[in-house]
Protein backbone atom coordinates (compact mmCIF):
# COMPACT_ATOMS: atom_id res chain seq x y z
CA UNK A 1 0.00 0.00 0.00
CA UNK A 2 1.42 3.39 -0.96
CA UNK A 3 2.38 5.75 1.85
CA UNK A 4 0.26 8.85 2.38
CA UNK A 5 2.00 12.21 2.24
CA UNK A 6 1.74 14.29 5.36
CA UNK A 7 0.64 17.89 5.37
CA UNK A 8 3.71 19.81 4.28
CA UNK A 9 4.69 22.29 6.97
CA UNK A 10 6.92 25.26 6.09
CA UNK A 11 10.25 23.78 5.08
CA UNK A 12 13.36 24.71 7.05
CA UNK A 13 16.29 24.88 4.64
CA UNK A 14 20.04 25.16 5.18
CA UNK A 15 22.56 26.22 2.52
CA UNK A 16 26.15 25.09 3.09
CA UNK A 17 28.90 26.50 0.88
CA UNK A 18 32.23 28.20 1.56
CA UNK A 19 31.56 30.71 -1.25
CA UNK A 20 29.25 33.59 -0.14
CA UNK A 21 27.98 34.23 -3.68
CA UNK A 22 27.01 30.59 -4.15
CA UNK A 23 25.14 30.64 -0.83
CA UNK A 24 23.32 33.83 -1.77
CA UNK A 25 22.21 32.47 -5.16
CA UNK A 26 20.62 29.43 -3.55
CA UNK A 27 19.12 31.47 -0.72
CA UNK A 28 17.43 33.84 -3.20
CA UNK A 29 15.94 30.95 -5.15
CA UNK A 30 14.70 29.22 -2.02
CA UNK A 31 13.04 32.33 -0.60
CA UNK A 32 10.99 32.73 -3.78
CA UNK A 33 9.19 29.49 -2.98
CA UNK A 34 6.12 29.82 -0.72
CA UNK A 35 6.72 26.38 0.83
CA UNK A 36 10.07 27.47 2.27
CA UNK A 37 9.59 28.75 5.80
CA UNK A 38 13.19 29.67 6.67
CA UNK A 39 16.64 29.60 5.08
CA UNK A 40 19.85 29.51 7.11
CA UNK A 41 23.42 29.59 5.83
CA UNK A 42 26.73 28.01 6.84
CA UNK A 43 30.13 28.81 5.37
CA UNK A 44 31.85 25.56 6.38
CA UNK A 45 31.18 21.88 6.87
CA UNK A 46 32.03 22.05 10.56
CA UNK A 47 29.51 24.82 11.13
CA UNK A 48 26.96 22.80 9.17
CA UNK A 49 27.31 19.80 11.49
CA UNK A 50 26.54 21.96 14.53
CA UNK A 51 23.67 23.73 12.76
CA UNK A 52 22.05 20.49 11.60
CA UNK A 53 22.25 18.96 15.06
CA UNK A 54 20.81 22.05 16.71
CA UNK A 55 18.12 23.24 14.27
CA UNK A 56 17.17 19.95 12.52
CA UNK A 57 16.53 21.39 9.02
CA UNK A 58 14.30 19.52 6.58
CA UNK A 59 16.39 20.32 3.51
CA UNK A 60 20.13 20.90 3.09
CA UNK A 61 21.96 22.13 -0.01
CA UNK A 62 25.50 20.93 0.59
CA UNK A 63 28.66 21.85 -1.28
CA UNK A 64 30.97 18.90 -1.95
CA UNK A 65 34.34 20.61 -1.72
CA UNK A 66 35.03 22.78 1.32
CA UNK A 67 38.21 23.31 3.37
CA UNK A 68 38.76 20.97 6.33
CA UNK A 69 35.37 19.29 6.14
CA UNK A 70 33.67 18.63 2.80
CA UNK A 71 30.15 17.53 2.04
CA UNK A 72 30.87 13.81 2.29
CA UNK A 73 32.59 14.35 5.63
CA UNK A 74 29.52 16.19 6.89
CA UNK A 75 27.21 13.27 6.08
CA UNK A 76 29.55 10.70 7.57
CA UNK A 77 30.08 12.65 10.77
CA UNK A 78 26.36 13.22 11.24
CA UNK A 79 25.81 9.47 11.35
CA UNK A 80 22.13 8.86 12.05
CA UNK A 81 21.29 12.56 12.26
CA UNK A 82 20.90 13.12 8.52
CA UNK A 83 18.22 15.60 7.38
CA UNK A 84 15.23 14.25 5.41
CA UNK A 85 16.53 15.68 2.12
CA UNK A 86 20.13 16.48 1.11
CA UNK A 87 21.04 17.95 -2.28
CA UNK A 88 24.72 18.14 -3.20
CA UNK A 89 25.89 21.22 -5.09
CA UNK A 90 29.26 21.26 -6.86
CA UNK A 91 31.12 22.46 -9.91
CA UNK A 92 32.42 18.94 -10.59
CA UNK A 93 30.44 16.01 -11.96
CA UNK A 94 32.96 13.38 -10.83
CA UNK A 95 31.28 13.02 -7.44
CA UNK A 96 27.75 12.27 -8.65
CA UNK A 97 27.75 8.50 -8.08
CA UNK A 98 29.39 8.85 -4.68
CA UNK A 99 26.82 11.50 -3.71
CA UNK A 100 23.89 9.16 -4.34
CA UNK A 101 25.67 6.32 -2.55
CA UNK A 102 26.06 8.64 0.45
CA UNK A 103 22.32 9.23 0.56
CA UNK A 104 21.93 12.46 -1.39
CA UNK A 105 18.54 13.04 -3.01
CA UNK A 106 19.89 15.05 -5.95
CA UNK A 107 23.06 16.51 -7.41
CA UNK A 108 23.14 20.08 -8.76
CA UNK A 109 26.04 20.85 -11.06
CA UNK A 110 27.17 24.48 -11.03
CA UNK A 111 26.23 26.59 -12.87
CA UNK A 112 22.63 25.40 -12.98
CA UNK A 113 19.56 27.04 -14.49
CA UNK A 114 16.45 27.91 -12.46
CA UNK A 115 14.43 25.08 -14.02
CA UNK A 116 17.00 22.51 -12.87
CA UNK A 117 16.89 23.95 -9.35
CA UNK A 118 13.07 23.82 -9.43
CA UNK A 119 13.14 20.10 -10.29
CA UNK A 120 15.51 19.37 -7.44
CA UNK A 121 13.39 21.35 -5.00
CA UNK A 122 10.25 19.56 -6.17
CA UNK A 123 11.88 16.20 -5.50
CA UNK A 124 12.94 17.41 -2.07
CA UNK A 125 9.39 18.49 -1.21
CA UNK A 126 8.06 15.07 -2.16
CA UNK A 127 10.75 13.33 -0.10
CA UNK A 128 10.04 15.52 2.94
CA UNK A 129 6.29 14.96 2.63
CA UNK A 130 6.75 11.18 2.74
CA UNK A 131 9.69 11.16 5.13
CA UNK A 132 9.83 8.54 7.86
CA UNK A 133 12.83 8.86 10.20
CA UNK A 134 15.21 5.91 10.05
CA UNK A 135 16.65 4.30 13.13
CA UNK A 136 19.78 6.23 14.03
CA UNK A 137 23.07 4.50 13.16
CA UNK A 138 26.16 4.88 15.35
CA UNK A 139 28.70 7.41 14.16
CA UNK A 140 31.98 6.10 12.77
CA UNK A 141 33.96 9.32 13.25
CA UNK A 142 33.71 12.38 15.48
CA UNK A 143 34.91 15.93 14.83
CA UNK A 144 37.22 17.22 17.55
CA UNK A 145 38.04 20.93 17.33
CA UNK A 146 41.17 22.15 19.05
CA UNK A 147 43.32 25.25 19.00
CA UNK A 148 44.37 25.66 15.40
CA UNK A 149 43.38 22.16 14.34
CA UNK A 150 40.45 19.91 13.50
CA UNK A 151 40.71 16.16 14.10
CA UNK A 152 38.55 13.41 12.66
CA UNK A 153 38.57 10.79 15.39
CA UNK A 154 37.67 7.18 14.62
CA UNK A 155 35.06 6.04 17.15
CA UNK A 156 36.63 2.56 17.34
CA UNK A 157 39.84 4.13 18.72
CA UNK A 158 38.12 5.60 21.80
CA UNK A 159 38.89 3.81 25.08
CA UNK A 160 36.48 5.65 27.35
CA UNK A 161 34.65 8.94 27.72
CA UNK A 162 34.02 11.02 30.83
CA UNK A 163 31.73 13.98 31.43
CA UNK A 164 33.20 17.35 32.38
CA UNK A 165 30.27 19.73 32.78
CA UNK A 166 29.06 20.76 29.33
CA UNK A 167 32.10 19.08 27.83
CA UNK A 168 33.22 15.49 27.34
CA UNK A 169 36.77 14.12 27.54
CA UNK A 170 37.54 11.38 25.02
CA UNK A 171 40.43 9.15 26.06
CA UNK A 172 42.31 7.56 23.17
CA UNK A 173 45.42 5.76 24.37
CA UNK A 174 47.63 8.34 26.04
CA UNK A 175 45.75 11.24 24.43
CA UNK A 176 42.71 13.11 25.72
CA UNK A 177 40.44 15.15 23.44
CA UNK A 178 37.82 17.58 24.70
CA UNK A 179 34.49 18.10 22.92
CA UNK A 180 31.69 20.54 23.63
CA UNK A 181 29.09 17.75 23.82
CA UNK A 182 27.15 16.31 26.72
CA UNK A 183 27.66 12.69 27.66
CA UNK A 184 24.06 11.89 26.71
CA UNK A 185 24.61 13.29 23.21
CA UNK A 186 27.78 11.24 22.79
CA UNK A 187 26.09 8.13 24.16
CA UNK A 188 23.49 8.47 21.41
CA UNK A 189 26.14 9.04 18.71
CA UNK A 190 28.34 6.14 19.82
CA UNK A 191 25.45 3.68 20.03
CA UNK A 192 25.19 0.73 22.39
CA UNK A 193 26.75 -2.01 20.28
CA UNK A 194 30.33 -1.19 21.26
CA UNK A 195 29.92 1.30 24.11
CA UNK A 196 28.23 1.14 27.50
CA UNK A 197 27.70 3.56 30.37
CA UNK A 198 29.22 2.32 33.63
CA UNK A 199 28.65 5.48 35.69
CA UNK A 200 26.52 8.58 35.28
CA UNK A 201 29.66 10.35 34.06
CA UNK A 202 31.55 7.56 32.24
CA UNK A 203 31.07 5.58 29.00
CA UNK A 204 33.45 2.73 28.11
CA UNK A 205 34.35 0.91 24.91
CA UNK A 206 33.45 -2.74 25.59
CA UNK A 207 36.43 -3.93 23.56
CA UNK A 208 38.77 -2.16 25.98
CA UNK A 209 37.48 -3.87 29.14
CA UNK A 210 39.88 -6.39 30.67
CA UNK A 211 37.64 -7.36 33.58
CA UNK A 212 35.88 -6.33 36.79
CA UNK A 213 37.71 -6.06 40.10
CA UNK A 214 35.93 -6.30 43.46
CA UNK A 215 37.11 -3.70 45.95
CA UNK A 216 37.26 -3.99 49.76
CA UNK A 217 34.08 -1.96 50.22
CA UNK A 218 32.07 -4.33 48.02
CA UNK A 219 32.12 -2.02 44.99
CA UNK A 220 33.54 -2.95 41.59
CA UNK A 221 36.01 -1.23 39.33
CA UNK A 222 36.21 -1.70 35.60
CA UNK A 223 39.76 -2.58 34.59
CA UNK A 224 40.72 -1.51 31.09
CA UNK A 225 43.42 -3.16 29.01
CA UNK A 226 45.40 0.07 29.25
CA UNK A 227 45.64 -0.28 33.04
CA UNK A 228 43.07 2.43 33.77
CA UNK A 229 40.62 1.65 36.61
CA UNK A 230 37.13 3.17 36.52
CA UNK A 231 34.40 3.12 39.16
CA UNK A 232 31.39 0.96 38.29
CA UNK A 233 28.12 2.34 39.59
CA UNK A 234 25.68 -0.16 41.12
CA UNK A 235 23.01 1.27 38.86
CA UNK A 236 24.85 0.05 35.74
CA UNK A 237 26.51 -3.10 37.16
CA UNK A 238 23.89 -5.69 36.17
CA UNK A 239 23.68 -4.45 32.58
CA UNK A 240 27.46 -4.40 32.19
CA UNK A 241 27.81 -7.92 33.60
CA UNK A 242 25.12 -9.13 31.22
CA UNK A 243 26.84 -7.51 28.22
CA UNK A 244 30.24 -8.91 29.16
CA UNK A 245 28.76 -12.37 29.68
CA UNK A 246 26.99 -12.25 26.33
CA UNK A 247 30.17 -11.22 24.53
CA UNK A 248 32.16 -14.06 26.14
CA UNK A 249 29.48 -16.64 25.38
CA UNK A 250 28.71 -17.18 29.05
Amino acid sequence: MASVARQLAPIRALVVDDEPLARRNLTVLLRRDPDIGSVAECGSGLAAIDAIRESKPDLVFLDVQMPECGGFDVLELLGGELPPAVIFVTAYDAYALRAFEAGALDYLLKPFVDSRFARALSRAKDKIAHYTPLQAQPARRLVVKGKGQVLFLNVADIDWVEAAGYYACLHVGADTHVMRRTLSELERDLGDEKFIRIHRSVIVNLDRIHGLELQDGGEYEVALRSGVRLQLSRRFRKRLQHRLGARSGA
